[in-house]
């Protein structure tokens, strides 16, 4: 049996995965992580095994560490067959057009009202800022009023709970701390609710997870509800690190500014898709073998880790001609395999695992790469380095924007004078 890879996995982040599968001749890893056999896989073909649940499952496969800080304990991402469904139906039914089409005019109108702050301000932090603006929006959709000190406290929990996920030092207890906090403030809203002390509007997020019914015909227990509701407020949050990476891929490829400025929202969509497989996020994906199974003549024993590499499908050559070049074009015109681009793993949202709020992530990003393109600012010096050994990797000064301009405020100063 292999070492096991744990403390290597820790240390090499995003690199790890892909440097294991190209040490075998077949490109399928074989190795250990915390105590146990995995297997990694990629491809296209790859994520059409993960993702058939008579192949894979997902409870048990996800380590305490992660579910104490990314996703909470009782989520769906941990549940199969009928319990999946039935708890996926509910964040389905927030996730329709009209739904997403809200929050993206709310982020897009948070927005605004930021931005014209940051113009008297000295310098603002993009990453920062992008997840005050995030959480301010996605609480009012979402049913769960909080006054704007309250909601960027929420916004600075969400990042932390994302942060801390992969490691195992301070972001790691700052993000066990935030989850806990914000899981008993959720909780006894829900609780409020249950018992008529407050009034969620029809629809959202908040009256859905309080109201709803497992496949058993029992109601969530309230921190599960709080965990549930969590995981539509802390993804929305966390575009917030695609936010960071579009001003740090403006600055390195300005040619895409005028396209964006001038509101091409067909465009604005491809520049999310490529900001999402080329930047860093989810280095890979986790589940558990249901049984024995075999992949491309590789025996993989029932109870195995198997490992979706999302990180590397993403950059391979194979799918992605010049993975390492920046081009919002290809992603023009073209549809989109739901097993080829992987930045939030695979599959069918509907049927699957894969995460029902990519929806949102690439709508509240067509309306805010659009704005970040027309919001004058200098760049002063800064480290804009993204180490691929950090995990979630961010740029790491989170994109300081200084002598900011909101674009009714650039427009007028770019006028001719009389």
């Amino acid at each position: 049996m292999p070492l096991d890879n744990t403390p290597l996995m820790l240390l090499e982040g995003y690199g790890w995965l892909p440097a294991r599968r190209r040490e075998s001749p077949d490109g399928v890893a074989r190795t250990r992580v915390l105590g146990r056999r995995a297997t990694g896989l990629c491809g296209p073909e790859a994520a059409r095994f993960f993702y058939d649940e008579d192949h894979v499952h997902r409870h048990g496969a996800i380590p305490g560490l992660v579910q104490s800080t990314l996703f909470g304990h009782g989520p769906v991402h941990t549940l199969d067959g009928a319990d999946h469904r039935v708890r996926k139906a509910m964040f389905l039914s927030l996730m329709t057009p009209g739904g997403v089409a809200d929050l993206a005019r709310r982020t897009a109108a948070a927005w605004d009202e930021a931005a014209a702050e940051w113009a008297g301000r000295p310098r603002v932090v993009l990453f920062d800022e992008a997840a005050r603006v995030l959480a301010r929006a996605v609480t009012d959709w979402a049913g769960v009023q909080l006054p704007r000190d309250e909601a960027d406290e929420l916004a600075a929990d969400c990042v932390a709970m994302v942060d801390g996920f992969a490691t195992l030092g301070a972001r790691h207890w700052r993000a066990r701390r935030a989850r806990a906090r914000q899981e008993a403030r959720l909780a006894r809203l829900v609780e409020d609710v249950r018992r008529g002390a407050f009034h969620p509007a029809e629809g959202s997020a908040l009256a859905a997870v309080a109201r709803h019914r497992d496949a058993h015909g029992e109601r969530l227990d309230p921190r599960v509800a709080a965990v549930e509701l969590l995981n539509v407020i802390r993804p929305t949050v966390a575009v917030c690190w695609f936010v960071a990476y579009a001003g740090h891929a403006l600055h390195r490829w300005p040619e895409h500014r005028e396209r964006l400025r001038a509101g091409d929202e067909a465009f604005a969509e491809a520049f999310a898709h490529e900001l999402r497989r080329f930047y860093p996020f989810a280095p890979f994906v986790g589940g558990r073998a249901a049984r024995d199974l075999t992949y491309g003549g590789y025996q993989i024993p029932a109870g195995t880790l198997v490992l979706l590499d999302l990180y590397g499908q993403n950059h391979d050559p194979e799918l992605w001609p010049d993975p390492y070049a920046f081009r919002p074009e290809r992603f023009l015109g073209r549809a989109i395999d739901p097993y080829e681009l992987v930045p939030q793993g695979g599959g069918e949202a509907r049927t699957g695992h894969r995460c029902p709020g990519e929806d949102v992530t690439v709508a509240v990003l067509r309306e805010l790469v659009i704005r970040l393109a027309r919001l004058e600012h200098d760049l002063p010096p800064q480290d804009l380095g993204i180490s691929l050994r950090r995990v979630p990797a961010r740029p790491a000064s989170g994109i300081v924007l200084a002598d900011v301009r909101a674009p009714a405020e650039a427009a007028a100063s770019a006028a001719p004078r009389p």
